[in-house]
């Protein structure tokens, strides 16, 4: 049995009244917060979206280099705590065993942090970058021009392959690793809250307790909220595309504000449900029909190709790792290339870390933190890129076997005309001649795109109520409904201001101070871990013999 971190403090929490089971102060704060970035937002959009542009553009073009260095930092702490002698350490008590099924768990992790992500770019960006039309003001990808792949053809649809994993591979999972590691550490292990500010405990100690603590959760609930709002209202117009495709539904605002109001009351009612019950079965059938849906792009694609392009671009993707992970760009395109993507990238996968990170924190206690490590990092990321050669390589071969030449089947016009959420019915539509059979899988493919955001969201409420209620793992189901309602209504509301694009600026901009958390959280993990003599891998193995 492990000892706590210290001699703790209680943080405590309503125990009557309208407040009952939050912290009332946090619970006021983050609501007035929520408000008022709504609000400003929503009533001057110009102003509020170039406020929030001028910060982001200042941050890629000022401290890219920070983001780069600081993610690779987390993704090395990450392999040297899988590999070394801590290990074996679990993610809770000595004789601690996993809640849920490695599937379930598995599937609850993706939905979290990575399903709909990938219906929406894993045809348009390889795509993007295939693409050598510098139409956008910079280069489509700098790394095949640097390359010498300049032509549009399967050198230069391997490199872009290759950008498209790293943005979506190891480098972008090791931030929600750190986080939820950390989360599962602290708040299991040491029986330290199960909040964000548990982790900075080695560095700062009882003062995680006060201000400086309340902050940390308050940064965490703007990620969250307004992270998960801003996916919401952008993935509504994917859907709605979808829709217009398959039964000619015109996707405009009275559409996407229905779409945004069935999802958020199936979300709410899931994380009302807990995560035993909806969440975790909503996840394994988003996997059972994902499978499907993969297996339409398979079979209905050039199989030889697909297997020999994955092996190639995984291959490559390898084999650069390290030099495109430390890259940063000196020459004024390259560096506007950068920042619009890659720096862009991990702002937001930095944004969203403490809602993941505490999400799959709260489905890993029992866990080794090799286990987890491996599960939470590996897994997902061959598994995404499975699914974005898949998708994208069928697009991509489309576009180089096309009969009026490379670069003309369509599905690229569509992604320079920016209808990003056109490609992915666009090249559906190109795979077969069965007409009943593109219609079901672009059907399927809407239908999932709901159930993503559906695990998304219920994820998200689930995660903020956690927080509010200062670690309760079965937070007050009340206000599950009020915080499901109220991610909803901004998004909703966000979306008729036509203000989403401006608060995705604000959502990257607030990742820099979360980014200097997470960083403090690596090193409070590796120096609590290391000061615990309980935490090795001899003492584990004799108190679970």
């Amino acid at each position: 049995m492990s000892a706590p971190e210290s001699s703790q403090k209680s943080i405590s929490v309503a125990s009557s009244g309208v407040w009952a089971g939050l912290h009332r102060g946090m619970s006021l704060a983050s609501l007035a917060m929520v408000l008022a970035f709504v609000t400003f937002t929503t009533v001057n959009v110009d102003q509020a979206g170039a406020v929030y542009a001028g910060v982001r553009n200042w941050i890629e073009s000022t401290l890219g280099w920070f983001y780069i260095v600081a993610i690779c930092i987390m993704l090395a702490a990450c392999l040297y705590l899988m590999c070394s002698r801590h290990g074996k350490v679990r993610l809770g008590d000595d004789d601690s065993r996993p809640e849920f099924s490695t599937f379930s768990w598995l599937a609850m992790l993706f939905s979290a942090g990575l399903g709909i992500g990938l219906l929406f770019f894993s045809i348009s960006e390889p795509m993007f970058y295939f693409d050598n039309s510098v139409s956008f003001g910079y280069p489509n990808n700098p790394h095949a021009d640097m390359a010498g792949a300049a032509k549009l053809d399967e050198a230069r649809a391997v490199d872009a392959m290759r950008v498209t994993y790293f943005h979506w591979g190891l480098h972008g999972w090791s931030v929600y690793v750190v986080v939820g590691l950390c989360l599962a550490y602290f708040g299991f292990r040491k029986k330290l809250p199960l909040t964000l500010r548990s982790a900075l405990h080695p560095i700062i100690g009882e003062r995680i307790y006060g201000p400086v603590g309340h902050g940390v959760d308050l940064l965490a609930v703007f990620g969250t909220v307004f992270g998960v709002a801003t996916s919401l209202g952008l993935g509504v117009k994917q859907m709605s595309a979808g829709l217009d495709t398959l039964f000619g539904i015109a996707p405009n605002l009275t559409t996407q504000i229905t779409l945004i109001a069935v999802i958020s009351a199936a979300a709410t009612l899931s994380a009302v449900s807990g995560v035993a019950r909806g969440i975790r079965i909503i996840s394994e059938w988003n996997i059972y029909l994902s499978i499907v849906l993969l297996a339409f792009f398979l079979c209905f694609g050039p199989i030889e190709w697909l297997i020999g392009f994955f092996g190639t671009t995984v291959g490559d993707y390898l084999w650069n790792l390290v030099p495109m992970g430390l890259w940063v760009a000196t020459e004024p395109d390259h560096a506007a290339w950068q920042g619009a993507w890659t720096v862009f990238y991990w702002g937001w996968w930095i944004a969203w870390a403490p809602f993941v990170g505490m999400f799959i924190a709260r489905i890993s206690r029992g866990r080794t933190i090799r286990e987890f490590t491996v599960g939470a990092m590996f897994v997902p990321t061959t598994v995404g890129m499975v699914w974005i050669c898949l998708f994208g390589g069928n697009a991509l071969h489309m576009e180089l076997n096309a009969v009026g030449g490379a670069g003309t089947a369509g599905i690229l016009d569509l992604v320079r005309e920016w209808q990003l959420e056109a490609a992915l019915y666009g090249t559906i539509e190109r795979m077969t001649d069965i007409s009943w059979l593109v219609w079901s899988m672009s059907a399927l493919a809407t239908f999932l795109l709901a159930t993503w955001f559906i695990t998304s969201s219920d994820s998200g409420t689930l995660v903020i109520t956690t927080m509010l209620s200062m670690g309760d793992d079965d937070p007050p189901r009340r206000f599950r409904v009020v915080w499901g309602v109220a991610v909803g209504a901004v998004a909703a509301a966000l979306l008729l201001a036509d203000g989403l694009q401006a608060l995705q600026a604000a959502s990257i901009a607030a990742a820099l101070p979360v980014c200097v958390i997470l960083l403090a959280m690596t090193v409070g993990v590796i120096l609590s871990l290391n000061r615990d003599s309980s935490a090795t891998a001899d003492t584990n193995i004799s108190n679970q013999g």
